[in-house]
């Protein structure tokens, strides 16, 4: 496994000073707009170095499961879509369209769906005729989740790089070789793409880099996590709770503004973090720090007691709500939690 992530860090790591280079020639420029934080055009669709870098790994390990060939087309897939996407920008509607054909690979080939959970005090939770739907919607909201939160430099793929090597220690725990493995590949091709993508970047990473990682990320935590007790299912969840949770308080910000739920904005946590006086490194760093605290509460959940799983889940929403508030995620507003403590103050 050294051996892999060595050769997967370095292909990466000299790779992609080749495709800065080069970047003009084939048009793969992201040029600045009033959404993104750069000043100049810097180049992009850096994901298919992760991805080319990802596959050396793969070639030397030569892994084999049911699974495999179909994650391998699913992620193809999602590569084109993403380099189409850096080079013309596609609608949603075609974007989502390839996320659930490569999602439906995944789930209909192979075979792999979250078909039940275990209750931990006994008994039993049947997703039925379900099944599929819940696991097409987790891969292609992971998927996009990891896209919307990748707008600072080194932001996903640093995030992505927390999740990857928290599901590799969470797999070997619970044995699943092949995903720990796979994670780690993915992780050290990731790590040496980091080194040109941390502020100031050299090179974005683009919808190839961010949709691939995503695709990746929800693959690989629902075949480690999947079938387990619910306060095992939470953990996922737990590793992916920066994207997820700004990918949620997005639908809602929207919806209570009677906004399009694909239209883009420019509210998420990074940009909020900025305009309330961070400087961009320390956004990113920021942001690596909470996604790092969800990733420990999600090892925390596997080791403690079904109470102190509850406490751990408590007080991480807390930290969502007071971070929803005081940065005014949803709007300037929406304050319940701060109006309650102020009536409990009032009160005394």
């Amino acid at each position: 496994m050294i051996v892999l992530a060595f050769l997967s860090f370095i292909t990466s790591y000299f790779l992609t000073p080749v495709l800065i280079k080069h970047s003009k020639k084939f048009h793969l420029l992201d040029k600045p707009n009033y959404r993104k934080v750069h000043k100049e055009p810097i180049p992009t669709a850096g994901g298919l170095i992760i991805f080319i870098s990802f596959l050396v790994g793969l070639f030397v390990l030569q892994p084999y499961n049911d699974y495999h060939i179909a994650i391998i087309c699913g992620a193809v897939l999602i590569i084109i879509l993403g380099i189409f996407d850096d080079l013309y920008t596609l609608s949603p509607k075609v974007k989502f369209a390839v996320q659930f054909l490569a999602a439906g690979l995944v789930v209909y080939w192979a075979g792999l769906q979250v078909e039940f959970i275990n209750l931990p005090f006994g008994g039993q939770v049947e997703f039925g005729f379900l099944s599929s739907l819940i696991t097409l919607i987790w891969i292609v909201g992971i998927t996009n989740a990891i896209n919307l939160i990748d707008g600072l430099d080194g932001l996903a793929a640093g995030v992505s790089s927390i999740a990857l090597f928290t599901i590799s220690i969470m797999a070997i725990i619970m044995g699943e070789v092949y995903v720990a493995t796979i994670a780690i590949i993915l992780f050290f091709s990731t790590l040496g793409f980091l080194r040109y993508n941390f502020f100031p970047a050299k090179i974005f990473m683009g919808d190839t880099g961010a949709l691939f990682l995503g695709y990746m990320i929800s693959v690989l935590a629902l075949l480690g996590f999947k079938n387990v007790t619910i306060i095992s299912f939470v953990i996922p969840i737990f590793i992916l709770g920066v994207p997820i949770s700004d990918t949620l308080i997005a639908m809602v910000r929207r919806f209570i503004n009677k906004q399009p739920m694909s239209s883009p904005d420019s509210a998420h946590l990074h940009h909020r973090l900025i305009k309330f006086g961070f400087t961009h490194k320390q956004t990113v760093l920021f942001i690596y720090g909470l996604s790092t605290m969800f990733s420990l509460a999600a090892i925390l959940f596997s080791m403690t007691t079904v109470w102190g799983s509850v406490l751990i889940f408590v007080i991480a929403m807390l930290v969502i709500q007071v971070l929803i508030e005081n940065l005014e995620l949803i709007n300037s507003n929406y304050k319940p939690l701060t109006n309650f403590v102020k009536g409990l103050r009032h009160k005394q």
